[in-house]
């Protein structure tokens, strides 16, 4: 790929390596998928999906497991020309168990340090072919997890400044305990990235970290007075919440027998950078971010069960169905 990405996502990347047999411990699973991982690459993943031009500013080991993410990204279409490797660090390999609907222990080995957290400033700034995509891509999405360790910490505030809010610029709150020693440091540090962004996503636990908030309204409130035009509340079983300019609407889910929901944020994520740059209304977005992670929920993989438009209109049409014929 050449040129300015349309979606430029940054952070944690790996190898997934997840069970082929459901409802079974590790401690006895015979036979594993092996798959691209880390939620900000899904998200370039998923947004690829949508007929956007997508690239991901990361860092691999220097191994056969960095080769293989290379060969995934594009084979996804992702632009891999941002993704370096870490002569001395391990590409990261997660693990899973699969015990749906709703238990999916994680197990990360990011040990002794995740090569995507060494991502230094001086690799974005105005000298650079990444920092210039860094400012001039229409959706630049960051994470949580970013934030957790330098020098990464200071490489996501430093774009996030340097991009002056410019276009869409997205933080995905992204919490996960194991990366922080406390939520009040995570609280900390994403407090000082939401005055940067425009849009904020997170579920009712990641609201609470961010902005000490559970009630949806409430979180989404909060997140306004902290800067960002845009907060996304998703919720669960009672679907999601977003709100912009005074405008509130929550979208129930759309139905689905589980089998995996670990990749259906991410599904989300990449059809949320879709729906922004098509200039959708906020009800027609939520629905359509709704049907891609419910796909994404009902298959194993996370990168490889990223849906296409047309899958996820039809799970749009049959969620719409569903709910005329529960009124």
């Amino acid at each position: 790929m050449t040129g300015q990405p349309e979606v430029l996502t940054m952070g944690r990347i790996g190898v997934d390596v997840y069970p082929l047999q459901i409802g079974v411990s590790l401690r006895e699973v015979t036979s594993f998928g092996k798959y691209l991982g880390g939620s900000p690459s899904n998200v370039a993943v998923a947004a690829a999906r949508h007929g956007r031009r997508s690239a991901v500013i990361t860092r691999t080991g220097a191994d056969p497991f960095g080769e293989f993410i290379h060969d995934a990204l594009r084979g996804f279409g992702v632009d891999d020309r941002f993704v370096t490797p870490v002569a001395h660090l391990p590409t990261p390999v997660t693990f899973c168990e699969i015990f749906p609907p709703d238990d999916f222990p994680l197990y990360f080995y990011r040990f002794p340090k995740a090569p995507d957290l060494e991502i230094h400033p001086h690799e974005l700034d105005g000298s650079t072919e990444a920092g210039d995509a860094v400012r001039g891509a229409d959706v630049f999405w960051v994470t949580g997890t970013g934030l957790s360790q330098e020098p990464s910490r200071s490489a996501t505030l430093e774009a996030l400044r340097a991009r002056g809010k410019r276009g869409i610029t997205v933080l995905d709150l992204d919490y996960r305990p194991m990366f922080w020693d406390s939520r009040e440091e995570a609280r900390r540090w994403v407090q000082q990235a939401l005055p940067h962004v425009t849009v904020a996503v997170g579920n009712l636990d990641e609201c609470d970290t961010a902005v000490g908030e559970t009630e949806p309204r409430a979180a989404a409130a909060a997140l306004h007075a902290a800067g960002v035009e845009l907060a996304v509340v998703k919720q669960g079983p009672a679907g999601v919440l977003a709100s912009r300019d005074g405008e509130v609407v929550e979208v129930p889910p759309v139905p689905v027998d589980v089998v995996n929901g670990l990749g259906a944020g991410d599904a989300f994520g990449g059809a949320l950078c879709h729906a922004l740059l098509s200039g959708w209304d906020l009800e027609r977005a939520m629905r359509f971010c709704n049907a891609a992670g419910s796909i994404v929920a009902g298959r194993l993989a996370c990168a490889d069960a990223m849906p296409t438009p047309d899958e996820v209109e039809q799970a749009v049409l049959l969620g719409s169905a569903r709910e005329v014929a529960r009124a």
